[in-house]
């Protein structure tokens, strides 16, 4: 099916199709037909039999013996197209902890980046490390799906939400026993993930309405996260040298995905990107 990308209200003349508008629109459609063949009731008792470990998650990010890197398991890209032709994420998700993983990131969002819960269940199923849901999540009962397909915690992009959807969620991530990161793209999207109380941030490199990538969005950004908030860089990193920046600036964690997953061996690309690149005390104060 094909996907027609439709301009955000008060963008630029010119600007191009709005990517995300799309993907949350897509999202929104699969979320309604989603519940017409499960109730939120229905799906929330399935939920109730599992035991997400959200602060498990969070202490994996602060972790001082290594860097902690969410290491992405993700079929395609829309920018990239197809990322890796034998995409199994159950076996990536084991070099992944191998390599020494702080946690999985699963991309689950179907339509743009062939992801998919089952995607997530069977990563779950394959390491012991915290699990984090990537998708556009928008409404409750994706919540919901999150802690039945094992995750221990669940992505929630600011651009993506008004205020009051965002700190819903965020409550309801906590009820679920999910840890929330927390995704912004500037300044002013860090001050709404603030007043909804985020316990963990993840700032990304990568604008999601035209999927280019800037690193120095990280660096414009972290002097004012708070020091007990758990940051996270996420996208664009490639090199130990990256790593070791972010970490200087102040960076807890980081999450990187498509230079891991397009490599031959992705667990043997995580050590490469991890070696001799100490702990050290991260630069935030």
């Amino acid at each position: 099916m094909t996907m027609v990308l439709s301009p955000t209200r008060g963008r630029r003349p010119g600007a191009g199709p709005d990517l995300l508008e799309a993907i949350v629109q897509a999202t929104r459609h699969a979320v309604a037909a989603a519940e017409r063949r499960q109730s939120l009731a229905q799906i929330e008792q399935a939920a109730a039999t599992r035991s997400p470990r959200g602060e498990a998650f969070r202490v994996a990010l602060q972790s001082t013996d290594h860097l902690p890197v969410i290491a992405e398991c993700k079929p395609r890209s829309p920018s990239r197209g197809v990322l890796r032709d034998d995409y199994q994420p159950a076996a990536i998700a084991r070099v992944y902890e191998c390599a020494g993983a702080a946690a999985i990131s699963v991309l689950t969002e179907p339509a743009f980046f062939d992801g998919g819960l089952e995607h997530l269940e069977a990563v779950r199923e394959a390491v012991a490390v915290p699990v984090l849901r990537k998708d556009f999540i928008v409404s409750e009962y994706q919540l919901a799906e999150t802690r039945v397909a094992g995750a221990d915690a669940a992505l929630l992009i600011v651009a993506a939400l008004d205020d009051v959807t965002l700190r819903r969620l965020v409550v309801q991530a906590r009820k679920h026993g999910l840890a929330a990161l927390i995704e912004v793209h500037d300044m002013a999207e860090l001050s709404r993930a603030l007043a909804a109380e985020a316990q963990i941030i993840g700032v990304n490199n990568r604008n999601l309405r035209t999927l280019e990538v800037d690193l120095d969005t990280s660096f414009s950004v972290i002097a004012s996260i708070p020091e007990d908030v758990v940051a996270v860089a996420e996208s664009g990193i490639k090199t130990p040298d990256d790593l070791r920046a972010l970490r200087k600036a102040g960076y807890d964690g980081f999450l990187v995905g498509e230079s891991l997953v397009t490599r031959s061996d992705p667990g043997a690309a995580l050590t490469e990107l991890l070696a001799g690149v100490e702990a050290t005390p991260r630069g935030r104060r």
